[in-house]
Formats: structure tokens, sequence, C-alpha cells
């Protein structure tokens, strides 16, 4: 399972006022608690910052990497604040958040996956905006794969994100999400399926039990990465337990190491 770690998001009340004021121990323990929770990759997002996202990207960067080797999901809106990150990247091939098939994002992020060889988050929206239904999420991820693989992006260094949708705004959208994953992975078993895990309980109550709901949900449906917090212990051992279901974790090795550790002490 890749799990990228989510919390140096500059969204984030903790994390804000450390990058205004060049906190480098607090996004250091950030990076090193994830990494030490299970994290594959951490991700760095400065996007908050209207002004000076480049700057504060490249702190990120340097600030993370000096605490753990783990490599890095560099997320922004902005194309000028991806390159800087990738040019400060030291910690091996990171991940790109993110590509759309809309034209302008399209032409903006595709150079960029071409120079540095990076992988990509790609996300199922196209020129035509936001899609409804499980069918036409399909048909982006074609258009999207097609593309990126004429580009010489291998299918392993691509993760489709199905666009999960909350499911407070819509009761379909988490069939929608899960019908996505599942045609996806049985069309393309190489490529990878990943997703900002908690914007499924956007808006409701008890959130994070509609997120450990789904994410055992998804992975059921074929989904091999997700966007989440490494430290949510409850989580993160539902997760351990449903990739040793789907016959992802050989001879449960991985589930049997962590209830040995202690892992799942006050969980179960």
């Amino acid at each position: 399972m890749i799990i990228i770690g989510e919390k140096i998001n500059s969204t984030l009340k903790a994390v804000r006022p450390a990058v205004e004021n060049r906190d480098a121990k607090v996004i250091a323990d950030l990076a090193v608690a994830q990494a030490e929770a299970g994290a594959t990759y951490i991700d760095v997002n400065a996007g908050v910052f209207v002004e000076g996202e480049e700057d504060h990207l490249v702190w990120l960067v340097e600030t993370v990497q000096a605490a753990t080797d783990l490599p890095l999901a560099i997320d922004s809106p902005k194309p000028e604040a991806m390159r800087a990150g990738l040019i400060a990247n030291k910690n091996g091939k990171p991940i790109l958040n993110s590509i759309t098939d809309e034209t302008p994002r399209w032409n903006e992020v595709i150079p960029l996956v071409r120079e540095f060889k990076t992988g990509i988050v790609a996300l199922t929206m196209d020129d035509s905006g936001m899609p409804e239904t499980a069918e036409e999420r399909v048909k982006i991820a074609k258009s999207l794969i097609t593309k990126l693989q004429a580009e010489g992006v291998a299918l392993d260094d691509i993760h489709i994100d199905p666009l999960v949708r909350p499911i407070g705004t819509g009761n379909h959208y988490g069939h929608v999400a899960l019908d996505t994953i599942r045609t996806i992975k049985q069309t393309w078993p190489e490529v990878h399926i990943t997703c900002g895990l908690s914007n499924i309980s956007f808006g409701i109550p008890a959130r994070k039990l509609m997120n450990t709901a789904f994410l055992v949900a998804a992975i059921a449906a074929g989904m091999d990465g997700a966007i989440l917090n490494p430290m949510d212990k409850q989580l993160m051992s539902f997760l351990y337990a449903a990739d040793a279901l789907m016959g992802h974790d050989d001879y449960c090795m991985e589930y049997i190491m962590k209830f040995r550790e202690g892992f799942f002490d006050g969980v179960l």
C-alpha cells in the first residue's frame, strides 16, 4: 500500500505558522513521525501562500529531506512552485501532485514530469469539468494513461485519483468512487490508484469513522494508495487488516509483525 503522508500541508493550523516562522523542528518532527508511522511518501504543500509559495515550498522540501530520506510528493497548484520544489529535491524519485486532463493544467505540468522523470498523481478531470459518473471518470483515466504513456511515463509511475467527492453532497458519490477504482484497476492493473481519503467525509460528523469505512471498501475495490494521516493508528490498523484480507500481505506477515510490535494495542 502506497501511503502519502498528508500532515505537512500549509492549510493545517499547526503547519502554517511553522512555515511562516521557519520553525524547522515542527516540520521535521511531523516528517519523522509520519515516516515512523508507515508513510511511503511525505507530501509537502505550501499552497496556502499566494505570495512566495515557491520559497516556502523549497524550505519545506529542504527541511523534510534533512529529517528523513523518504521520497516526497510535491503538491502545488502552481507549476513554478513545483519546479522550485523539484530542483530542491534530493530524496530520489518524487511524485508530482497533480495533473489533470484539462488542457491548461496538462500543458503546464507534463513538461515537469518529462524533465524530472517523476511519478504523477492524475486526477480524473478534463475540460468539461468534474465528472459525475464512474463511466466518465474511467474515460478520462483512459485518456490520461494513454497520453502519459506516450510521454514515456511508466504505468507504475501513474497514480490515478478517482476524484472522491463528499458523500454528504450526494449519496451516489461513494459507489461512484468505488466503481471507478474497480474498473480502472481491472483494466490497468499496473497503474496505481490513490485519493485524498478524507474528501469522502467532508461536511459530516464522525469523519474518522466514515474515512475508515471508505478506506476498507476502496482497498477491496482495488485502491493501492491513499493520501492520509499515517499517525491515525486506528485508520492504519484497518489498512493493514484490509491489505491482508485482499491478499497483498504474504502470509499476513506485516499484519503479524504489527501485532507483535504492539501496534494494535488500544485499537482492538
